[in-house]
């Protein structure tokens, strides 16, 4: 079945809307998004992407010429200190689209803050604990608001840690740049690409305005359990375990290991229907070492 006539326009068309451009695709979607180097507009249009400049200090130009085609919106570009420059810069031009079916904001669980390693799911009142949390939950705030305001189908997908083809624990292993941190009790959920981009499909099939979706795997697990699997997959030596108070990490790395959750997946599968391809880690990683592109 294709989608004649559908356009899929993403703000910030990085790894995981790249991941559902790919799947939408070969569906019969057209393919636009936003880049902000030439070296990356180059790249979105030799892969067939519409590519167009955008940034907060060099919006669109014509944004209601730009976006005149889009049925589906996907906003993946982070908030920056003053807020979601897309909906500050843009917000009612996408509003103002004509025929628009499906918003869908890529934001993150780093919302939910720290639970302490308990189940957190959609229902939790989110208390993120730093300010880069602090900025995504008032992005979210602001699309759900929009939506509410104009009557927009808009859709928050909170994201746990993304990995995928050149973006993994086996990739680290090679660059020799994989650590081991030791906190006792600490886990960190995670998701492979390919399961972001089913959710946000399963998502526009079945849209829902107002819907909030955590997506992330079965298997909430420590970091360094990962690292370790990689490193038994390649048959190397894993590195050692260094408690978190003596290991260097920048401090965005450091930030990572204050919060400590587990994130329910239930509703993707229960509303949308989703079946993970990679429901765990060890799923994951062995899929992309059996990928040719990642034998290395």
């Amino acid at each position: 079945m294709t989608a004649g006539g559908k356009r899929l326009f993403c703000f910030g068309y990085g790894f995981s809307a790249a991941a559902l451009g790919a799947l939408l695709g070969p569906t019969g979607f057209s393919l636009a998004g936003t880049c902000r180097t030439q070296a990356g507009c180059r790249a979105l249009a030799a892969a067939g992407v519409d590519a167009v400049p955008f940034e907060r200090t060099a919006p669109l130009a014509h944004p209601s010429r730009v976006l005149a085609r889009a049925t589906h919106i996907l906003l993946s570009i982070p908030p920056d200190e003053a807020g979601d420059p897309a909906l500050d810069c843009h917000g009612d031009a996408i509003a103002a689209v004509p025929g628009l079916e499906w918003i869908g904001y890529l934001s993150t669980t780093g919302v939910y803050g720290d639970t302490g390693g308990t189940w957190v799911d959609e229902s939790a009142v989110p208390t993120p604990s730093g300010a880069r949390g602090r900025r995504r939950l008032a992005a979210e705030r602001g699309w759900l608001a929009l939506g509410a305001e104009r009557g927009l189908a808009v859709h928050v997908f909170r994201l746990a840690g993304i990995y995928g083809p050149g973006r993994n624990a086996l990739s680290a292993v090679r660059r020799g740049a994989a650590k081991r941190i030791e906190k006792p009790g600490q886990v960190f959920s995670r998701i492979h690409v390919a399961d972001i981009a089913q959710a946000l499909a399963a998502s526009i099939a079945r849209p829902r305005a107002g819907a909030v979706y955590n997506v992330c795997d079965d298997e909430p697990a420590p970091a360094a359990d990962v690292v370790a699997h990689a490193c038994a997959l390649l048959g190397a030596r894993p590195p050692p375990l260094t408690p978190l108070e003596d290991a260097d990490l920048s401090p965005m790395a450091r930030s990572f290991y204050a919060d400590n959750r587990r994130v329910s997946n239930d509703l993707i599968k229960r509303e949308l229907g989703v079946t993970l391809r990679f429901p765990d880690y060890r799923a994951g990683l062995a899929a992309l070492l059996a990928d040719k592109g990642e034998a290395g």
